[in-house]
């Protein structure tokens, strides 16, 4: 366990997005670990039947990818015998993206806005639902409050005889005709859709509390069908699938070419009709790769005031979130050397005999994706295995990378100013000052307190009377990066923000000491311009401090290392 935890780590970036080149010796040699562990895992007997693709992306380039081939195949339907890239899954709930992000297309064209009732653009809903309070951005961030399904997972469908499990008889007058309920026979339309949502209750009151549901996408598919004018299908294809170039990508049963057909009962070939835009997509690892990276690109430029990453509601667990309709995933367990939380936005999806999950990693500039047919607990396994063991090494490679561009002694370039900054940078601390002369006078120290410099008030956010300073830890200060450029469209100039923070000691706390907000900018300012911003050119190995009305320059660094590491050119 870490001695020291700081308020600030985490909360906000620690560090520029990397850029990862095919072939970087430090990560190839961790991902060549992983195919060990991913080999060893699948030769369990009881992985015998299943078949996985992985696919990893940084935001330019697909930098590793994984196959298995199950060795034993579907008798009367082996599918493809060679797994890779191209190996087609369905990838069942990871469909509700495409269906977001057609919305959001159309939420940008004008034709829609997420904040309009669904009432507007289907008027036939009827029932007990309350359709006029449960707008388009309420129906993709899962907290509409319908029920989970229209037309599946009924137990009359389930099982033989419900009465011996203890359910009494019943009739099936006035149910559905379609998908389970026709053994699969019947796809069902959107007049069955809104037949079966008419008799529903509500779940919880629109925007009242997250729960997962399946029939809120089928509504936003039948919402994109009217407002383009084409069935849906047709709708994805042209405005998602062509564009990104996912040619295998279809709503269609694909051939059994590629097909990744398990042993046993799946799923494949199985037309689910209107339930198409929450589950009805089969792809490939290299199509999803690429719609991954489309994600990791574009997630803060699709529609105005939109960041398709940020989450909407929290989930029931503390560490996990719904989005829209992404599942967030936030753990401080993974890091070795930091208390740090890691982020990861995914979405998972799962059909008999199919399991599936994408994953982004946006501190990172990592996209991974997982497609598995077979044995479902493979998926949770695979995921474990190489997220742990990737970011625990990426994080090595990308503090020395910090070190090396950041770190050191900066001074002054105007020769009569006495001012001078030290820079160090570790997994534990992040980019840190510590220690800063500004003008002859003593800004900061690593013993530093509040007292010791009134401007540590303004820093620090705090109001606390003198009498409290005695028993105050020490404060660090923090660089932290805004991922914005001075000069945006060359890239040149990163802006990072000044963040204090105080020393945990390890000691047992109050509830209450958990409550931070790490608010980025303090707001402080000396004649108008920020005192906690800094700018590094990092060509020149200069740090400009805009409020201190100061540039100052790295001397004795290494030399030679290139800033591209920590440099996007998308």
């Amino acid at each position: 366990m870490l001695s020291l935890l700081w308020f600030a780590t985490g909360i906000v970036p620690a560090f520029p997005v990397p850029t990862w080149p095919h072939g970087n010796k430090d990560i190839q040699s961790t991902l060549a670990s992983i195919e060990e562990r991913l080999k060893d895992l699948v030769a369990n007997e009881k992985y015998g039947t299943t078949s996985f693709s992985v696919q990893l992306t940084s935001n330019t380039e697909s930098l590793w990818t994984q196959f298995h081939t199950a060795r034993k195949f579907n008798e009367s339907r082996p599918g493809d015998r060679h797994v890779d890239g191209d190996s087609v899954y369905r990838i069942a709930s990871i469909s509700k993206l495409f269906t977001t992000l057609g919305l959001l297309y159309q939420h940008d064209a004008g034709n829609v806005s997420l904040d309009d009732p669904i009432s507007k653009y289907i008027p036939k809903l009827s029932g007990d639902l309350p359709w006029d309070d449960i707008t388009l951005r309420i129906l993709a961030s899962q907290l509409s409050g319908i029920p989970r399904e229209t037309v599946q997972s009924d137990i009359i469908n389930l099982v033989e005889d419900p009465t011996a499990f203890g359910l009494p008889p019943v009739s099936r007058d006035g149910l559905p005709t379609c998908d389970e309920y026709s053994g699969f026979e019947r796809p069902c339309n959107w007049t069955d859709i809104l037949d079966a949502l008419s008799k529903f209750q509500p779940i919880f009151a629109p925007n009242q509390k997250s729960t997962y549901s399946n029939a809120a996408f089928e509504l936003i598919g039948l919402v994109l069908e009217k407002v383009s004018g084409e069935k849906y299908e047709d709708y994805i294809q042209h405005a998602i699938f062509d564009p990104l170039g996912m040619k295998s990508s279809t709503f269609k049963t694909p051939s059994d070419k590629h097909a990744v057909i398990p042993s046993g009962e799946t799923y494949w070939g199985i037309n689910e009709g209107s339930q198409n835009p929450t589950g009805g997509i089969y792809s490939t690892a290299s199509d999803m790769t690429k719609f991954v990276r489309y994600i990791m690109t574009h997630f803060n430029t699709l529609a105005t005031g939109v960041n398709w990453l940020m989450p909407a509601s929290p989930s029931g667990g503390i560490y996990n979130f719904y989005g829209m309709p992404f599942e967030i995933f936030r753990t401080d367990k993974l890091l070795e050397d930091s208390a740090r939380p890691v982020t990861f936005v995914t979405k998972g999806g799962g059909l008999p005999a199919y399991s599936s999950k994408v994953i982004v990693m946006p501190e990172y500039g990592l996209g991974l994706t997982v497609l598995v047919g077979g044995e479902a607990d493979l998926l949770d396994e695979i995921i474990e295995i190489v997220t742990v063991d990737l970011l625990r090494a990426v994080e090595k490679i990308i503090w020395k990378e910090v070190e090396e561009v950041y770190s050191g002694v900066y001074t002054a370039i105007d020769p009569s100013l006495n001012s001078t900054l030290v820079l160090s940078a570790s997994p534990s601390t992040g980019l840190i000052i510590n220690s800063w002369i500004s003008n002859s006078t003593v800004v900061y120290s690593d013993s530093a307190t509040k007292k010791d410099n009134p401007i540590m008030n303004i820093l620090t956010g705090s109001t606390e009377s003198d009498e409290d300073e005695d028993q105050e830890p020490p404060v660090r200060l923090q660089l932290s990066p805004t991922l914005l450029y001075k000069n945006e469209s060359a890239q040149q100039g990163q802006i990072w923000m000044l963040t204090a923070s105080y020393a945990r000691d390890g000691k047992q706390r109050k509830v209450w000491d958990d409550d931070c907000t790490a608010d980025v900018d303090s707001g402080g300012a000396y004649a108008g311009i920020s005192i906690t911003k800094g700018v590094f050119w990092l060509e020149d190995e200069v740090l400009e401090l805009p409020g201190w009305r100061v540039k100052t320059k790295r001397t004795g660094s290494k030399g030679g290392k290139s800033p591209a590491f920590f440099k996007q050119d998308l």
